[in-house]
């Protein structure tokens, strides 16, 4: 019972995000140190939540907006999640608007990563975006594409999530402790108990 409700709350929880922040996809991890702006070559780690600089195993929160509302004031611009322009069914990429444009009713968006390209928060006047380095069609990411904005990141909480998808036997691992928690819990004491009564019985 116990698990059952820890489940249904994870799942509240998360379905909860989904109507709030209005994305199907609210919550997410990094997976890459590309938005790891190096201070001094090291990145703070425990740095304030709101703070720009994302780093592997964050969870971030993620909420939809109106493509025209995003703020493209580069560098404190916002941090947008999209599809991969050329391959929809990859990870999303979490980078930085550097700036926008409209083309036909449709607004691009050239973004970048905080930790590419060269010293915080310049760009190359090579034009390193990644619609020059990550898909090389000189285009930006058009406005269907942006999944929403990160509002918010959780240091560190995601490495349990990368640990299960990188290593086969974390999930196993996962499972066993959970059941060892349940035998030390709820097995262990009913023994204890029948045996208990068991002795009282014969006396």
């Amino acid at each position: 019972i116990v698990i059952a409700i820890i489940v249904a709350l994870v799942l509240g929880f998360f379905f909860g995000l989904q109507l709030v922040l209005g994305t199907a996809v609210p919550v997410r991890v990094v997976e890459s140190g590309s938005m790891c702006i190096p201070y001094g070559y090291a990145c703070d780690g425990w740095s304030h939540p709101f703070d720009r600089t994302l780093h592997v195993g964050d969870i971030i929160i993620i909420q939809k907006i109106n493509p025209a509302d995003l703020n493209a004031n580069y560098s404190n611009s916002d941090i947008i999640v999209y599809k991969n322009p050329t391959d929809q069914s990859a990870t999303p990429i979490v980078h930085r608007i550097v700036k926008t444009y409209e083309i036909n009713g449709t607004i691009y968006f050239q973004t970048k990563g905080d930790g590419n390209g060269g010293r915080w928060p310049e760009v190359p006047s090579t034009g390193e975006y990644d619609s020059n380095t990550l898909w090389n069609t000189g285009q930006g990411v058009p406005q269907d594409l942006v999944i929403g904005k990160v509002v918010m990141r959780i240091p560190y909480f995601g490495w349990v999530t990368l640990f299960l998808r990188n290593n086969p036997w974390g999930l196993p691992v996962i499972i066993g402790l959970i059941l060892l928690l349940v035998v030390l819990e709820f097995v262990i004491p009913v023994i204890r108990k029948q045996s208990k009564l068991e002795q009282e019985t014969q006396n």
